[in-house]
């Protein structure tokens, strides 16, 4: 498994789901402190919602971590996991999907006109004064007649209808249809039906979906063991989570908190944010109100100060456990391991396709061997 070099930029789980993954570096960072100049440029670049470079970080290396935090004894750290739960709902309508997306068309039903009910195979394509329209056309569609999965008339236009013809539908789109161009628009479908998929599953039918699958018993455990996985690392985000908040309340104890690293903070996710915003075509503001209900500098300052807060504690952990990767022998070594695992030719090729500094991955790195090792602890009995 690869080791999530880049996680600890983002600290707060709704940012990642907003801002798509963020790398750690996301601006071209050198040793050093910071200037005040680029601390206020970046502070007023996310005044404005405008992208910015991203102001020099101070390097643990070159700090007294002693002035900002203190750490409790958490040998006796404990945090539960939750139990791991698939939902049958989910799991019974994604078999469902790979059973009817897999059917394979000798096994249609061919001998018997379609009844309500039934789920169809067709083809279509449909026509706006005789000219086919963008998404109106469509090859080994599966249909269910009755869903109302498409406008009226379309789904009861089928019925009576025997495997291998075609009919011509003359329908009309409601006028509250999202497309303005089709709105209370006169259409003409011209559909074939394929075939009829049974209503009862058949072990016929999932055979050689793949190697393991050879009846409808096997698909649904395969599919349960595929939304298990997938929960189990939902989960274990969520758990790592859990574990920093319950880890940075209980045993830290802060001082008070490096602003060179508040602003670093800031900026990181306020580019990131501008990012997406553009692609959006909305703007930073817009978007944290709409999905935390905040304006963007409340968001920001919450966001950098939870990340400070966790890199701080993460760092502290790292020079009591001895993971800080002083040794340059070690460093290189899980350098050259980690950019082969992310496919560069080189730890150069790593460094700058990430915009990194060798001590940005020093720190990084520190983070991550020390959130493993509060993760074990949190995890023993």
């Amino acid at each position: 498994m690869k080791r999530k070099v880049f996680g600890k930029v983002a600290v707060v789980c709704a940012a990642m789901a907003l801002c798509g993954v963020m790398a750690a570096c996301s601006g071209k960072k050198t040793e050093g402190d910071g200037s005040e100049s680029s601390a206020s440029a970046s502070a007023s670049s996310a005044e404005n919602g405008s992208g910015t470079n991203v102001p020099v970080r101070t390097y643990v290396k070159d700090m007294d971590l002693d002035k900002y935090i203190s750490l409790k004894d958490y040998e006796a750290f404990r945090v539960a996991a939750d139990e791991i739960v698939v939902s049958q709902e989910e799991w019974d309508q994604l078999v469902d999907e790979v059973y009817l997306n897999t059917f394979p068309a000798e096994l249609g039903v061919k001998d018997r006109a379609v009844e309500s009910g039934d789920t169809v195979n067709i083809d279509y394509e449909g026509k706006k004064d005789g000219v086919a329209f963008d998404g109106g056309t469509a090859k080994a569609q599966n249909l269910t007649i009755g869903s109302h999965s498409f406008i009226d008339g379309f789904e009861d236009g089928l019925i009576g209808v025997m495997p291998g013809e075609t009919v011509d539908l003359n329908l009309t789109f409601p006028e509250s249809y999202h497309s303005q161009e089709l709105a209370g628009q006169a259409v003409v479908f011209t559909v074939t039906v394929n075939y009829i998929i049974p209503e009862e599953k058949m072990d016929e039918a999932v055979k050689g979906f793949v190697e393991e699958v050879n009846s409808v018993e096997d698909l649904r455990q395969y599919v349960y063991d595929y939304l298990y996985n997938v929960a189990e690392m939902d989960q274990q985000e969520e758990y790592e989570e859990k574990i920093l908040d319950a880890f940075v309340e209980q045993y830290c104890e802060f001082k008070e908190l490096p602003e060179n690293w508040i602003e670093y903070y800031k900026a990181t996710v306020n580019n990131n944010l501008v990012t997406y915003a553009l692609q959006s075509a909305t703007d930073p503001e817009t978007l944290t109100q709409t999905y935390y209900g905040k304006g963007l500098q409340e968001f920001l300052a919450d966001y950098a100060e939870t990340a400070v807060r966790r890199e701080l504690a993460m760092q502290c952990v790292a020079k009591k456990e001895g993971l800080t990767l002083e040794d340059e022998t070690v460093l290189n070594e899980a350098l050259e391991e980690i950019a082969g695992q992310y496919g560069a030719a080189s730890v150069d090729e790593f460094l700058s396709g990430n915009s990194m500094t060798k001590e940005d991955f020093r720190q990084d790195y520190a983070y991550e061997l020390a959130l493993s090792r509060i993760v074990e602890i949190a995890k023993q009995k």
